[in-house]
């Protein structure tokens, strides 16, 4: 049992499959600080390295109907409530749950700083497979992975509400869907309440800062022209956006 970098906070990695892939817990504790859970109040029950019950629900859930949809992500494998109860300084009882998945890479694209550079350029020479465009530059290759999940995403009126470089492995997984929303799956009223909803346009801006971000870790040029236009492909047409300067 071990953590791949102090970022996973509460994730472990706990095994492996028959077939090498990494078997992840999440909702172990924190790996940080001689606290295994911390409660800061700030999301009513939501406490840090714990992992509530509705919480873990939401991330099977989604986590398989996003996975049906055929985006590379994480291969759920089951909840499991834990038979102990604890009282968070609110004065609310749980009872912590696991969430417990497999994948291809145990590291997050925000992981590269942990990792050693033979690491990374054996995960990124992986993605050579996924080049059917034929882009010599990897974050590119990257991008039209990313920017092809958000449209699928999107076009089932699927919102992540959490897309950033910690929740990609550098497998280009998509991961961690606790936040996640779906026609199928919508908030309810508690949840609208901790978190905000209709904000699809702002996972275009939250993708492209995970490409840029791999560009400066692979240390290539990014021409954001390009970057532009793959998107606009997409169907997410910046210009959208765009302000007017008035002098």
């Amino acid at each position: 049992m071990y953590s791949p970098s102090p970022l996973h906070g509460r994730s472990f990695v706990v095994g492996s499959t028959s077939s090498g892939r990494y078997i992840i817990s999440k909702g172990n504790g924190l790996s940080y600080t001689l606290h295994t859970f911390l409660h800061t109040d700030e999301f009513n029950d939501d406490t840090w390295g714990l992992l509530l019950r509705q919480d873990a629900e939401r991330d099977f859930i989604l986590g398989q109907e996003i996975e049906a949809l055929g985006i590379k992500t994480n291969h759920m494998e089951y909840v499991l409530e834990l038979d102990v109860e604890v009282e968070l300084p609110n004065g609310h009882k749980t009872k912590p749950c696991l969430l417990q998945y497999d994948v291809e890479c145990p590291y997050r694209i925000s992981d590269a700083a942990f990792m050693s550079q033979e690491q990374i350029l054996a995960e990124v020479a992986k993605w050579e497979k996924m080049n059917e465009r034929g882009y010599d530059k990897a974050h590119m290759i990257a991008a039209n992975v990313l920017i092809h999940n958000l449209r699928v995403l999107h076009d089932h009126n699927i919102l992540h509400n959490a897309i950033h470089e910690q929740n990609y492995t550098w497998a280009l997984e998509l991961l961690d869907f606790e936040l996640a929303c779906s026609p199928a799956h919508p908030y309810n009223n508690e949840d609208d309440m901790r978190h905000v909803k209709d904000l699809f346009p702002r996972e275009i801006i939250q993708t492209y800062v995970v490409i840029n971000y791999i560009a400066g870790v692979l240390r290539e040029k990014i021409d954001f022209a390009e970057v532009d236009a793959l998107f606009s492909e997409y169907g997410f047409d910046l210009d959208k956006y765009k302000i007017i300067i008035n002098n």
